[in-house]
């Protein structure tokens, strides 16, 4: 509530609101349907002030004491029904805080998990605390947005003093030297550091000074990175997918990257009914092992790279189709596995040894069965295949190797935050057809771990970040 203090005395009011993707719906019977990011909720014989109320609260932030005034109510009663059904909707709650100049939130606390939990009252006296190890803090429309992997709320950081506050809590403080140092009020210092506390962005220690996520032993064996990828990647961002003219062409991005580069060559199509009568058995193939091939100093013919790639990656047809409640999309059939069959990855070939086709960096078409020469550069080739050798443990660059990009506006217009995660899948399904299609010609080939920075994609001359390489997979001949 605000303060009933002196002019020019700043103090702290708690303000309450729904999320900008919150729906609510009335029924003439008392009941209330709210339309929310994690699904809907029924509520029945909910009473007018309390339908009212939430109605305020999908307009933006506001104080109970104002929410009370709006439901024309005052009663325990009322707060009790009001605050159950919040607590219900709590991953659609915004915890907001602001000063008593009427100037708007200095931050709001947003929730990312269905089921949060915000935890009400002050810090306990003198304690230290600090930003977690996990924390980020990033610049996002407008706002410094502070985000953890491991925290149910993401916090907006909209006015200077939440900024100057969480800016500074990299090192163990505590609220009464934070005050000091900012010049902020402590009472304001103490309800934003317990703002950000309970959000889960900044972590309060214990009696003897020490922080949970320091030295934990489940959280130890993660960087910020991969712990931030992997909460992050698991569930879309919050909104609906982008529809299909949000990027920059303003149409769908086609089924397969037109490339005219450099001279194209078609390569020639095995009888894939001849294959099925020869080929071993799947169980064969599963299990025999799974080594790297000792690079030979034999060469690869256009035909066995032809069937290599006709095998596991070309595209078998081209038609719509859509993912339950997402956007319809122009699709194609392939080999191996891709969610909607979006198919998003590019195969660049480069081939060291080649009997019958020239030395030089190539992508593949897999609609019209080619391969474009992109880069005849034999030093930067020689760089690639240099790696690969490494990463392999080779004492002999490899015949040919496959580099696999992903063209991220194809998936991610559909997938949203889940799209790079979705890719690596991807990837990992098509180095499987790759090494199994290899093994059935007689041939080996074997992903590759290649510490690659920006290399490969200055070698394949691709518009980063609109497509960027994301594996490698060497082509030889088995020892």
């Amino acid at each position: 509530m605000v303060s009933e203090s002196p002019e020019g005395h700043v103090e702290t009011v708690r303000l309450w609101s729904l999320t900008e993707d919150t729906l609510l719906e009335a029924g003439d019977d008392g009941s209330l349907v709210a339309i929310t990011w994690w699904g809907e909720y029924e509520f029945a014989d909910t009473a007018e002030g309390v339908r009212e109320s939430l109605g305020r609260l999908v307009l933006g932030p506001v104080s109970m004491a104002n929410l009370a005034v709006s439901g024309r109510a005052s009663s325990d009663s009322w707060r009790m029904s009001l605050r159950k059904v919040l607590t219900r909707l709590s991953g659609s709650v915004v915890r907001s805080l602001a000063l008593n100049d009427g100037r708007g939130p200095v931050l709001s606390a947003i929730p990312v998990t269905q089921f949060p939990v915000f935890p009400d009252g002050p810090l306990p006296a003198g304690r230290l605390v600090r930003l977690s190890r996990f924390t980020a803090l990033r610049a996002d429309e407008g706002a410094l947005l502070a985000e953890s992997p491991g925290a149910r709320y993401k916090v907006a950081l909209f006015r200077p003093p939440a900024v100057l506050i969480a800016s500074s809590l990299a090192a163990p403080t505590t609220v009464e030297q934070l005050a000091a140092t900012t010049g902020l009020a402590p009472a304001v210092v103490a309800d934003v550091v317990e703002y950000l506390v309970a959000a889960g962005v900044v972590l309060v220690g214990d009696a003897e000074g020490r922080f949970t996520d320091h030295g934990d032993l489940e959280t130890a064996i993660w960087t910020h990175d991969d712990l931030m990828f992997h909460a992050r990647s698991r569930t879309w961002q919050r909104g609906s997918p982008p529809e299909p003219d949000a990027n920059r062409s303003g149409a769908e991005p086609p089924v397969v990257k037109q490339v005219t580069a450099g001279p194209t060559f078609p390569l020639p199509r095995p009888d894939p009914r001849a294959l099925a009568a020869t080929d071993p058995p799947l169980a064969a193939l599963l299990e025999s092992d799974h080594d790297c091939p000792e690079f030979s100093t034999r060469k690869l013919t256009a035909a066995q790279v032809g069937e290599f790639l006709f095998r596991a990656a070309r595209v078998r047809s081209v038609g719509p189709a859509h993912l339950p409640g997402g956007p319809s999309h122009e699709a194609s059939q392939r080999p191996y596995f891709s969610v909607a069959c979006l198919y998003e990855l590019e195969i660049y070939v480069g081939i060291n040894r080649g009997a019958d086709l020239a030395r030089g960096i190539y992508h593949y078409d897999p609609l019209w069965h080619t391969l474009t020469l992109i880069n005849d550069d034999e030093a930067v080739l020689d760089n690639l295949l240099d790696m690969a050798m490494i990463a392999a443990g080779g004492h002999r660059r490899p015949a040919a190797l496959l580099t696999v990009t992903t063209r991220m506006s194809r998936i991610a217009w559909v997938l949203g935050g889940a799209a790079y995660a979705t890719t690596l899948l991807h990837l990992g399904a098509l180095q499987q057809v790759l090494y199994l299609a290899a093994k059935a010609m007689g041939l080996a080939a074997h992903a590759v771990p290649v510490d690659a920075g920006d290399r490969v994609d200055r070698a394949l001359k691709l518009e980063w970040p609109a497509e960027v390489s994301v594996g490698e997979c060497v082509l030889d001949f088995p020892a």
